[in-house]
């Protein structure tokens, strides 16, 4: 397991050009977010951006074969999501930086969205009951009021 916690910054698509708009688009896989990063693809490909899909890994809290398995899965699912979004960038021709990271999703998009100066979040809608007291992710990026934050159904 060296390296496992490691982010990881991978690029597909044609060369990144600065001139146009970054959009940047959190995923976990859950079918809203999956939404979330097809709308930030039509975003970045219609205005000719640049997009970064950022991939955020909570570590597990527990036991160590349970934080062992839940690495399993994440890194599974990162490699199924790293092969969805470098067809896309390929065939779309949007230029795509894929950033896996670990840590809190409001933070890591927070801090990814700051560094990367971004114009756009672009993230799914909670699916979770919960958040509706404590405050989902998107939530909580709106009222950080950095950037305009469009959350997709």
């Amino acid at each position: 397991m060296n390296g496992a916690f490691e982010s990881t910054v991978e690029r597909f698509g044609p060369p990144r050009h600065h001139t146009g708009r970054a959009i940047l688009a959190g995923v976990d896989g859950s079918d809203t977010a999956m939404r979330a990063v097809a709308f930030a693809f039509g975003m970045a490909r219609r205005e000719g951006g640049r997009l970064i899909v950022a991939f955020v890994c909570r570590p597990a809290l527990g036991p160590a074969v349970a934080a062992t398995v839940e690495l399993d899965t994440a890194t599974r699912l990162h490699e199924e999501i790293r092969e969805q979004i470098c067809t896309a960038a390929e065939e779309l021709e949007v230029p795509v930086s894929f950033l896996r990271t670990f840590g809190d999703p409001y933070t890591a998009l927070r801090d990814t969205a700051d560094r990367c100066l971004v114009d756009t979040v672009v993230v799914g809608a909670s699916q979770q009951a919960g958040h509706r007291f404590a405050g989902s992710v998107a939530t909580k990026l709106i009222r950080t009021g950095h950037w305009p934050v469009l959350v997709v159904p």
